[in-house]
């Protein structure tokens, strides 16, 4: 990787004076004496865009990262040409383009300073490859912090850190180490409680330092391309992680089936392995919902084909596995087997499908079948065909979902772990080598298996996953972070890969629970699950050449434990899928850093185990051996200790308890949790009635529960429930308002409500403004009551 003072002495090139300056509509045109462009977009009045290009021209506009349905437009926008700048206004910034070497600052409307160049758009030319190696350096402003940037395994802190984004499979990854799976060149910045972002728009492989060469610089920059950038103003983290998800794009809601446990293994088979294993699940009664396949289900490894010896008739075993409550998840990477009896090879060969190098052969590379070679996703015709290879597998074999891994692409044997930077791709009609196409190269393969899955699952929602990822990945899949390790390390890396990846618009993510590579203990693995059902995306797999990973591998305590957490979650499946809802309806990430939740408070700056899941339970891992409780930091407003009703003020630091058997968890006062009965499956019960837990506040606290029929379409033609409850809470009485939106109907009538917290006795309860019975409401002391699901006001008055 170049550094910042090697770029610097190499021929560098820098924008001198603009001779020309045009004003259209949204955009800004400059142009310098040097040849350099400069494109300003104003997108909204807090985001902008800004594009960079050098010898009088502009490379064609196309980009796989920004979504279709990113919602532009903007309320002011004044360009007024000064001395010794021009200044761009809108209602939320202000920015200046210097006339004399084109460097821009960016000040909210009081004048503060929020991003400003430094050297600013400096370029040198690649010999090597042609074109330009493309770079901005930025001031890093006093006491910045940094966030954001995808899966990196370091502190949920960026400063002082260099980061790389280069797609990589990195078997058994370390703390700190660079590149990873995904590339998401984005990222927050923080000071004097303002923030905002810059998503860095370049597929090649790209390069951030913030401040960690010098502490008074922050650039990034690219081994091609152009100089692209958008830029977010807060001044609230929020308002940036959702405008930086607004233009990426958020996902479809998956099949609440998706939201439940997982369970996988490299690998499960013979059939009847896979038998035993989910009969196991069943007999111990251990929630689960899916049990995964790896390659060994594969003929010889070619993707789309069953090996007849272990799975003789693996849809009678599907609809089997289904009648007993599990789907179906089997994997396809993308390498292809050489082999002319191979159908899908044969096809692909015919159809001049696959990658070329540069002077004309296809590309070979070895994976797991051997020799491979690899289609070309980044055409579209190529993500047509490959969309239709699942129809088999979706439609008549009855899998209920597709995992995509080893697609970075991953290369064996060779040094670079990947394909040669000559591959040749169409880029959707932009013709382009490898380096600018590897970056995308896995998003563009789960793009053609999103729709493929989805087309044959209809009408019934897709769930697909991948490994691999760009910035807009999201909008097609889940992902996880990799082939992590069985250490306590990589428990604490897993906990801030989660918060980094929901605070780089990507939620729906989660971890190997447990490590795949080498063997946890049982008190690690309980651990592990204890922070994993609380991530979005929520599975175990391991590399399984060091024993069983499965929930009753640790011995009896440990498999009651896990149980015990399982249904947990199973329970707060309705709070979880209202998180998805917030998720994909406003940008809200289903994880929160505490910096995220309260960027006022500089102790959030530089926390990294404490988060919060959703936006009202805060959790803090046990991320020690032998440890029976742990220091943590509570974050402003008061919580409730989930586990024994105790209300804790926040802003502090304090010892939680926390023997084997518990995590330090705690519920936002005020709040409104949803809990379905425990179920062995999603779907399994039907709902009679809706469990809320209430945390008496005195004040104000909304809450939100979002239903509907869990796996169709229908909730995008308005048929969801979704209920908005407000609690305002007295020292001698407790009021709670409920306002329903949408056209679905539960299967249940009633709510069954228990309050916590309550600082009075009840002496009585008016519902709807009428005086009820104690009876009516089958309230036996214990606080806890039952009421129409219908009801619009719960009025609680105590003695």
């Amino acid at each position: 990787m170049i550094t910042n003072t090697e770029v610097e002495k190499r021929g560098n090139q820098f924008p001198n004076n603009i001779i020309d300056f045009k004003h259209d509509n949204e955009k800004v045109y400059f142009t310098t004496q040097n040849g350099v462009l400069l494109e300003i977009t104003i997108l909204r009045d807090s985001m902008v865009r800004f594009r960079y290009a050098t010898e009088f021209a502009f490379e064609p506009d196309f980009s796989y990262a920004i979504s279709s349905e990113v919602n532009t437009g903007y309320n002011e926008l004044e360009v007024e040409e000064k001395d010794t700048s021009f200044t761009i206004a809108t209602s939320k910034v202000v920015i200046r383009v210097a006339k004399k070497n084109l460097k821009i600052t960016i000040s909210d409307l009081e004048g503060n300073i929020i991003n400003q160049d430094d050297n600013g758009f400096h370029w040198e030319e690649n010999f090597d490859y042609g074109g330009n190696v493309v770079k901005m350096t930025k001031v890093t402003q006093s006491g910045e912090s940094f966030y954001g940037g995808g899966d990196k395994a370091s502190h949920t802190n960026l400063k002082g850190k260099r980061i790389s984004n280069w797609v990589t499979d990195s078997y058994a990854y370390g703390k700190d180490q660079e590149p990873l799976y995904k590339s998401i060149p984005f990222y927050i910045g923080l000071h004097n409680e303002k923030a905002y972002g810059i998503f860095f728009d370049n597929s090649f492989g790209t390069y951030f330092d913030f401040a960690h060469e010098r502490r008074n610089l922050t650039s990034f920059w690219a081994d091609g391309g152009e100089m692209n950038y958008y830029f977010f103003y807060g001044p609230k983290i929020s308002q940036v992680v959702e405008a930086y998800t607004d233009l990426t794009g958020v996902p479809e809601l998956p099949p609440m089936w998706a939201l439940g446990f997982h369970q996988s293994k490299w690998s499960y088979y013979p059939e009847s392995k896979v038998k035993e294993v989910s009969k196991t699940f069943r007999d111990l009664k251990i929630p689960c919902d899916a049990i995964y396949l790896d390659i060994d289900y594969m003929d010889g490894f070619r993707c789309f084909t069953w090996d007849n010896q272990k799975f003789p008739d693996p849809k009678r075993m599907i609809d089997e596995l289904e009648k007993d409550g599990f789907k179906t998840i089997t994997m396809i990477d993308p390498g292809l087997k050489i082999d002319r009896e191979y159908d899908i090879y044969q096809q692909a060969m015919e159809n001049d499908f696959f990658c070329k190098r540069a002077d004309g052969p296809h590309f070979k590379g070895k994976v797991w079948p051997g020799e491979c070679k690899f289609p070309d996703f980044t055409n579209p015709k190529v993500r047509e065909w490959w969309a239709t290879l699942y129809k088999e597998m979706i439609a008549d074999m009855g899998v209920h979902g597709v995992w995509n891994d080893m697609n970075e692409p991953a290369i064996m044997e060779v040094p670079t772990k990947t394909a040669n930077l000559d591959v040749r791709h169409d880029y959707d009609g932009h013709p382009c080598s490898h380096r600018k196409a590897h970056n995308v190269y896995g998003m563009q393969m789960v793009r053609a298996t999103y729709n493929g899955v989805k087309k044959y699952t209809f009408p019934k929602r897709p769930f697909v996953l991948t490994r691999a990822a760009y910035s807009g990945t999201q909008r097609y899949c889940a992902t996880w972070t990799g082939d992590n390790v069985a250490t306590w390390e990589h428990l604490w890396i897993a906990n801030v890969q989660m918060q980094r990846m929901c605070m780089s618009g990507y939620s729906f993510v989660g971890s190997d629970i447990g490590g795949f590579a080498e063997q946890p203990n049982g008190e690690l693995f309980a651990r592990w699950i204890q922070l994993g059902v609380f991530h979005p995306f929520c599975r175990v797999h391991s590399s399984g050449d060091h024993g069983d990973q499965e929930p009753w591998s640790f011995g009896e305590e440990v498999t009651n434990i896990v149980r015990k957490f399982i249904e947990l979650r199973y329970e707060l499946l309705p709070y979880l899928y209202t998180a998805f809802y917030k998720y994909i309806e406003n940008g809200v990430p289903m994880l929160q850093s505490l910096v995220y939740y309260d960027q006022a408070d500089t102790q959030t700056h530089f926390r990294t185990d404490e988060f919060l899941f959703g936006e009202q339970i805060l959790v803090c891992p046990v991320q020690e051996p032998n440890s029976q409780g742990r220091r943590m930091y509570v974050p402003k407003g008061k919580w409730y200790n989930y586990w024994t009703d105790e209300l804790v003020e926040g802003g502090v630091e304090k010892w939680v308890s926390a023997p084997l058997d518990r995590i330090p968890l705690f519920i936002k006062e005020g709040a409104m949790i949803p809990k379905y009965p425990v179920q062995q499956y999603v779907g399994e019960k039907k709902l009679t009635e809706l469990k809320i837990d209430v945390y008496f506040k005195e004040g104000k606290e909304d809450s939100v529960i979002y239903e509907d029929q869990l796996e169709g379409f229908d909730y995008k033609k308005g048929r969801y429930s979704l209920r908005n409850f407000r609690l305002l809470g007295k020292p001698n009485e407790l009021i709670i308002q409920q306002f329903k939106d949408g056209s679905f109907t539960t299967t249940y009538e009633n709510f069954k409500i228990q309050f916590h917290g309550l600082p009075f006795k009840i002496k009585e309860i008016e519902v709807d403004n009428e005086v009820v019975s104690f009876e009516s409401l089958k309230f036996n002391g214990n606080n806890a009551i039952e009421v129409s699901k219908d009801m619009t006001a719960i009025h609680l008055i105590g003695e």
